[in-house]
């Protein structure tokens, strides 16, 4: 009985596979942002890590390693495995985020803009708005990786957080 407890709580203790031990973004193809760029990457890449659900069908070689990057006008998704063995790259055409990245920067400007001079009440409603097109766009991530890669939907906004921040003028 003690030995089952002791095991019970070692499992307890290990982290699940279909996960992301490590996201990085690819800055030959992206490139360094300016510091509110980078500030918003490393929030995103720091909450991707501290807890995840990423799951590639058919597959069970996780913990995954993931490469964010842009090739020809389209996200990469290099993803290898911990020990950074390649497992698969797929390529996302961007051309369905354009009116959600254009819609939630224009939100985004008009929430900072709100910080500073708005009620409280309206930069909860600006700030309601922005969390709406944040899950919608997170929603739209999980259904264009469908059958390549599976995604929790906190995983799929903190992913669409970066690939935002790709594109974030600041």
């Amino acid at each position: 009985m003690k030995a089952e407890a002791m095991q019970g709580a070692q499992g307890a203790q290990e982290k699940p596979r279909d996960r992301l031990a490590a996201v990085r973004l690819d800055e030959a193809s992206i490139g360094r942002g300016n510091p509110d760029q980078e500030h918003e990457r490393a929030i995103a890449i720091y909450d991707i890590l501290e807890e995840n659900s990423f799951t590639l069908p058919g597959r069970d070689e996780g913990p995954y390693a993931l490469v964010l990057g842009l090739v020809e006008n389209k996200l990469s998704f290099a993803i290898t495995t911990e020990a950074g063995e390649p497992v698969m790259t797929h390529l996302l055409s961007l051309t369905p985020f354009r009116r959600v990245i254009r819609d939630y920067e224009m939100i985004c400007e008009s929430y900072y803009s709100a910080i500073r001079t708005a009620s409280p009440t309206q930069i909860e409603a600006i700030d309601m708005g922005r969390r709406g097109l944040h899950n919608e766009a997170s929603e739209l991530l999980r259904q264009r990786l469908e059958g390549k890669v599976d995604l929790d939907h906190h995983t799929a906004r903190r992913l669409f957080t970066l690939i935002f921040a790709l594109h974030w003028k600041g």
